[in-house]
């Protein structure tokens, strides 16, 4: 056997145990993400499962639209009564949506979505958003979310380690595909 053949069977050798190695230690993680990946993929086709169905309002004329201060404190009024909760509400996103004559609500401290009418501020609906759990066990932030990181320092480590190790898999798979190749034409 040649010097070179030898060189590339040895490099064969250590990729796989690379490879081997690594997908055995982040199994787990691999998994997680592939199928977390694959409920944000259809969320919107979940049939209100996964994530509330956008509800429409009364107008979608903008102008007629009350004030964010007032459909705040309604938003925040409504989950406190729905949640039977005396502590105040933090709100975390605001996401208007003029052409369905809409505004909704989603919070610091739970899971839960507010969809108030624009222009009345009357309630159209209160639903948990499954989506924001599964995506925050997606991308490790579930992790910081639990134990109160706000530094998110436990969704960036998860994030470098996840990413190298998929760029290793995806390194040493083509090795293991392309090496052999290599290997039988010389």
């Amino acid at each position: 056997m040649s010097e070179k053949r030898k060189n590339q069977a040895k490099l064969i050798r250590i990729f796989r145990k690379v490879h081997r190695t690594t997908g055995a230690f982040l199994f787990v993680f691999f998994f997680l993400i592939a199928v977390t990946g694959f409920f944000l993929g259809i969320k919107k086709h979940s049939g209100g499962v996964i994530l509330p169905e956008t509800k429409i309002g009364s107008t979608t004329q903008l102008t007629k639209f009350l004030p964010l201060d007032s459909l705040q404190k309604n938003a925040s009024r409504f989950l406190a009564d729905y949640l039977n909760q005396t502590e105040k509400i933090e709100i975390d996103r605001i996401d208007v949506r003029p052409e369905k004559g809409i505004v909704k609500f989603t919070f610091v401290s739970n899971f839960y979505e507010v969809q108030l009418d624009g222009s009345t501020g009357s309630l159209l609906q209160i639903d948990l958003r499954r989506s924001d759990v599964i995506e925050k066990i997606h991308d490790g932030s579930i992790v910081d979310y639990y134990l109160g990181f706000e530094s998110g320092v436990f969704k960036l480590i998860y994030t470098i380690i996840m990413s190298l190790a998929l760029m290793v898999f995806t390194i040493t798979g083509f090795w293991l595909w392309y090496g052999p190749k290599q290997m039988r034409k010389s």
